[in-house]
Protein backbone atom coordinates (compact mmCIF):
# COMPACT_ATOMS: atom_id res chain seq x y z
CA UNK A 1 0.00 0.00 0.00
CA UNK A 2 1.42 3.40 -0.97
CA UNK A 3 1.79 6.30 1.47
CA UNK A 4 -0.83 8.24 -0.49
CA UNK A 5 -3.42 5.49 -0.06
CA UNK A 6 -2.63 5.17 3.63
CA UNK A 7 -3.41 8.87 4.10
CA UNK A 8 -6.70 8.76 2.20
CA UNK A 9 -10.04 8.43 3.99
CA UNK A 10 -13.05 7.67 1.76
CA UNK A 11 -16.04 9.99 2.25
CA UNK A 12 -19.61 9.41 1.08
CA UNK A 13 -22.15 12.14 0.43
CA UNK A 14 -25.27 11.20 2.40
CA UNK A 15 -27.44 14.22 1.53
CA UNK A 16 -27.66 17.69 0.03
CA UNK A 17 -29.20 20.76 1.62
CA UNK A 18 -31.62 23.01 -0.29
CA UNK A 19 -31.40 26.69 0.64
CA UNK A 20 -32.31 30.11 -0.76
CA UNK A 21 -28.71 30.91 -1.75
CA UNK A 22 -27.61 29.62 -5.19
CA UNK A 23 -24.30 31.50 -4.78
CA UNK A 24 -21.84 32.16 -1.95
CA UNK A 25 -22.37 35.93 -1.81
CA UNK A 26 -24.89 36.77 0.90
CA UNK A 27 -24.62 33.49 2.80
CA UNK A 28 -24.14 34.18 6.54
CA UNK A 29 -20.56 33.62 7.61
CA UNK A 30 -21.51 31.39 10.53
CA UNK A 31 -24.36 29.02 11.25
CA UNK A 32 -27.07 30.28 13.59
CA UNK A 33 -26.33 33.96 12.91
CA UNK A 34 -29.59 34.28 10.96
CA UNK A 35 -31.84 31.92 12.88
CA UNK A 36 -34.81 32.18 10.48
CA UNK A 37 -32.94 30.88 7.41
CA UNK A 38 -34.63 27.62 6.43
CA UNK A 39 -33.08 24.68 4.67
CA UNK A 40 -34.21 21.19 3.70
CA UNK A 41 -31.84 18.24 3.98
CA UNK A 42 -32.63 15.76 1.21
CA UNK A 43 -30.90 12.39 1.51
CA UNK A 44 -29.28 10.46 -1.31
CA UNK A 45 -31.36 7.41 -2.40
CA UNK A 46 -29.10 4.97 -0.55
CA UNK A 47 -29.72 6.77 2.75
CA UNK A 48 -33.47 7.40 2.46
CA UNK A 49 -34.24 5.11 5.36
CA UNK A 50 -36.46 6.35 8.17
CA UNK A 51 -34.69 4.01 10.60
CA UNK A 52 -31.52 6.09 10.22
CA UNK A 53 -33.41 9.04 11.79
CA UNK A 54 -35.02 7.13 14.65
CA UNK A 55 -34.76 9.31 17.79
CA UNK A 56 -33.48 12.42 16.01
CA UNK A 57 -36.67 14.36 16.79
CA UNK A 58 -35.64 14.39 20.44
CA UNK A 59 -32.83 16.84 19.69
CA UNK A 60 -33.36 20.55 19.08
CA UNK A 61 -30.08 21.10 17.20
CA UNK A 62 -27.82 19.14 14.87
CA UNK A 63 -24.21 19.27 13.71
CA UNK A 64 -23.74 19.11 9.94
CA UNK A 65 -20.42 18.09 8.40
CA UNK A 66 -20.33 19.31 4.81
CA UNK A 67 -18.17 20.19 1.82
CA UNK A 68 -17.07 23.65 0.67
CA UNK A 69 -18.20 22.65 -2.80
CA UNK A 70 -18.25 26.20 -4.21
CA UNK A 71 -14.51 26.76 -3.71
CA UNK A 72 -12.09 25.69 -6.44
CA UNK A 73 -9.60 23.05 -5.35
CA UNK A 74 -6.10 24.41 -4.87
CA UNK A 75 -3.05 23.74 -2.74
CA UNK A 76 -3.47 24.76 0.88
CA UNK A 77 -1.60 27.52 2.69
CA UNK A 78 -0.65 27.51 6.40
CA UNK A 79 -2.00 31.06 6.72
CA UNK A 80 -5.12 32.77 5.34
CA UNK A 81 -6.53 36.31 5.34
CA UNK A 82 -9.89 36.35 7.16
CA UNK A 83 -12.22 38.83 5.39
CA UNK A 84 -13.54 40.16 8.69
CA UNK A 85 -10.01 41.29 9.57
CA UNK A 86 -9.96 43.38 6.41
CA UNK A 87 -8.06 40.83 4.36
CA UNK A 88 -4.76 42.39 5.45
CA UNK A 89 -3.84 40.23 8.44
CA UNK A 90 -2.72 36.64 8.08
CA UNK A 91 -3.83 34.05 10.62
CA UNK A 92 -3.14 30.34 10.86
CA UNK A 93 -5.60 28.34 8.78
CA UNK A 94 -6.45 26.15 11.78
CA UNK A 95 -7.23 29.29 13.82
CA UNK A 96 -9.93 30.26 11.30
CA UNK A 97 -13.02 28.87 9.62
CA UNK A 98 -11.75 29.75 6.17
CA UNK A 99 -13.06 27.50 3.37
CA UNK A 100 -9.54 27.22 1.93
CA UNK A 101 -8.22 24.30 3.96
CA UNK A 102 -6.25 21.08 3.44
CA UNK A 103 -9.65 19.33 3.43
CA UNK A 104 -12.63 21.46 2.26
CA UNK A 105 -14.86 20.55 5.21
CA UNK A 106 -17.40 22.79 6.92
CA UNK A 107 -19.09 22.32 10.30
CA UNK A 108 -22.42 23.94 11.14
CA UNK A 109 -24.84 23.81 14.03
CA UNK A 110 -28.48 24.13 12.93
CA UNK A 111 -31.86 23.96 14.65
CA UNK A 112 -34.02 20.98 13.75
CA UNK A 113 -37.50 22.32 12.99
CA UNK A 114 -39.22 19.29 11.50
CA UNK A 115 -38.72 15.66 10.52
CA UNK A 116 -40.86 14.77 7.50
CA UNK A 117 -40.68 11.03 6.93
CA UNK A 118 -43.13 10.86 4.04
CA UNK A 119 -42.13 12.87 0.97
CA UNK A 120 -41.50 11.92 -2.68
CA UNK A 121 -37.79 12.15 -1.86
CA UNK A 122 -37.95 10.05 1.28
CA UNK A 123 -37.30 11.43 4.80
CA UNK A 124 -36.42 15.13 4.87
CA UNK A 125 -35.05 17.26 7.73
CA UNK A 126 -36.19 20.89 7.87
CA UNK A 127 -33.58 23.02 9.64
CA UNK A 128 -32.93 26.70 10.35
CA UNK A 129 -29.76 28.71 10.78
CA UNK A 130 -27.77 27.02 8.01
CA UNK A 131 -24.85 28.88 6.40
CA UNK A 132 -24.64 26.92 3.14
CA UNK A 133 -25.37 27.45 -0.52
CA UNK A 134 -28.10 25.51 -2.26
CA UNK A 135 -27.25 21.87 -2.99
CA UNK A 136 -24.23 21.73 -0.66
CA UNK A 137 -23.11 18.11 -0.12
CA UNK A 138 -23.43 16.79 3.44
CA UNK A 139 -21.15 14.03 4.72
CA UNK A 140 -22.60 13.45 8.16
CA UNK A 141 -25.24 14.53 10.68
CA UNK A 142 -24.79 14.31 14.44
CA UNK A 143 -26.97 15.48 17.33
CA UNK A 144 -25.97 18.57 19.30
CA UNK A 145 -25.62 17.56 22.96
CA UNK A 146 -25.89 20.62 25.26
CA UNK A 147 -24.06 19.19 28.28
CA UNK A 148 -20.99 18.39 26.18
CA UNK A 149 -21.15 20.86 23.27
CA UNK A 150 -22.12 24.14 24.99
CA UNK A 151 -19.32 26.22 26.54
CA UNK A 152 -20.79 29.63 27.54
CA UNK A 153 -17.48 30.92 28.94
CA UNK A 154 -15.39 29.98 25.91
CA UNK A 155 -13.01 32.58 24.48
CA UNK A 156 -13.77 33.69 20.90
CA UNK A 157 -10.29 34.88 19.91
CA UNK A 158 -10.30 37.48 17.13
CA UNK A 159 -13.83 36.53 15.94
CA UNK A 160 -16.10 39.57 16.28
CA UNK A 161 -19.58 38.89 17.73
CA UNK A 162 -22.33 39.54 15.12
CA UNK A 163 -24.06 42.11 17.35
CA UNK A 164 -21.07 44.41 16.90
CA UNK A 165 -21.26 44.55 13.10
CA UNK A 166 -25.00 44.98 12.46
CA UNK A 167 -26.11 47.48 9.83
CA UNK A 168 -29.33 49.47 9.82
CA UNK A 169 -31.37 48.18 6.87
CA UNK A 170 -33.44 50.65 4.85
CA UNK A 171 -35.80 48.48 2.79
CA UNK A 172 -38.43 50.50 0.87
CA UNK A 173 -41.86 48.99 1.42
CA UNK A 174 -42.62 48.77 -2.31
CA UNK A 175 -39.51 46.64 -2.82
CA UNK A 176 -40.07 44.55 0.30
CA UNK A 177 -43.55 43.61 -0.87
CA UNK A 178 -42.11 41.99 -4.01
CA UNK A 179 -40.84 39.17 -1.79
CA UNK A 180 -43.00 36.37 -0.37
CA UNK A 181 -44.03 37.43 3.11
CA UNK A 182 -42.28 34.49 4.78
CA UNK A 183 -38.93 35.53 3.23
CA UNK A 184 -38.92 39.21 4.23
CA UNK A 185 -37.71 39.09 7.82
CA UNK A 186 -35.04 36.55 6.95
CA UNK A 187 -33.63 38.69 4.14
CA UNK A 188 -33.56 41.77 6.37
CA UNK A 189 -31.59 39.78 8.95
CA UNK A 190 -29.17 38.58 6.25
CA UNK A 191 -28.59 42.15 5.06
CA UNK A 192 -28.09 43.42 8.61
CA UNK A 193 -25.08 41.08 8.91
CA UNK A 194 -23.34 43.07 6.14
CA UNK A 195 -22.88 40.49 3.36
CA UNK A 196 -20.13 42.50 1.66
CA UNK A 197 -16.61 41.00 1.58
CA UNK A 198 -14.77 42.32 4.61
CA UNK A 199 -11.73 43.28 2.53
CA UNK A 200 -13.68 45.13 -0.16
CA UNK A 201 -16.22 47.66 1.09
CA UNK A 202 -16.94 50.69 -1.07
CA UNK A 203 -19.68 53.19 -0.24
CA UNK A 204 -20.25 54.08 -3.91
CA UNK A 205 -20.67 50.51 -5.14
CA UNK A 206 -23.94 48.68 -5.81
CA UNK A 207 -23.77 45.10 -4.50
CA UNK A 208 -26.09 42.25 -5.36
CA UNK A 209 -26.81 38.59 -4.78
CA UNK A 210 -29.58 36.07 -5.57
CA UNK A 211 -31.91 35.06 -2.76
CA UNK A 212 -35.02 32.84 -2.92
CA UNK A 213 -35.42 33.40 -6.66
CA UNK A 214 -34.88 37.17 -6.54
CA UNK A 215 -31.90 39.37 -7.33
CA UNK A 216 -31.29 41.72 -4.41
CA UNK A 217 -29.28 44.90 -4.99
CA UNK A 218 -28.13 47.33 -2.31
CA UNK A 219 -25.70 50.05 -1.34
CA UNK A 220 -24.05 50.79 1.98
CA UNK A 221 -23.17 54.21 3.34
CA UNK A 222 -21.69 54.29 6.81
CA UNK A 223 -23.78 51.98 8.99
CA UNK A 224 -26.88 52.05 6.77
CA UNK A 225 -27.64 49.50 4.06
CA UNK A 226 -30.23 50.61 1.50
CA UNK A 227 -31.97 48.13 -0.79
CA UNK A 228 -32.30 49.67 -4.26
CA UNK A 229 -33.71 46.80 -6.34
CA UNK A 230 -35.57 43.51 -5.98
CA UNK A 231 -36.01 41.66 -9.26
CA UNK A 232 -37.58 38.28 -9.94
CA UNK A 233 -35.07 35.92 -11.53
CA UNK A 234 -35.95 33.73 -14.51
CA UNK A 235 -35.95 29.98 -13.85
CA UNK A 236 -35.57 30.39 -10.09
CA UNK A 237 -35.04 27.01 -8.46
CA UNK A 238 -37.07 27.28 -5.24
Amino acid sequence: MTAQKENTVPMRIIAHIRTDFPEKFGVPRQSGVVETLRGKIVFEPEFRNADALRGIDGFSHLWLLWQFSENPQKSWSPTVRPPKLGGNRRMGVFATRSPFRPNPLGLSCVRLEKVDLHTPNGPILVVTGADMTDNTPIFDIKPYVPYADAHPKACGGFAVPPAEVHLQVDFPQALLEKLPEEKRETLINVLAQDPRPGYRQEDVRVYGFPFAGFEIRFTVYGKTLTVCAVEKMANSGL
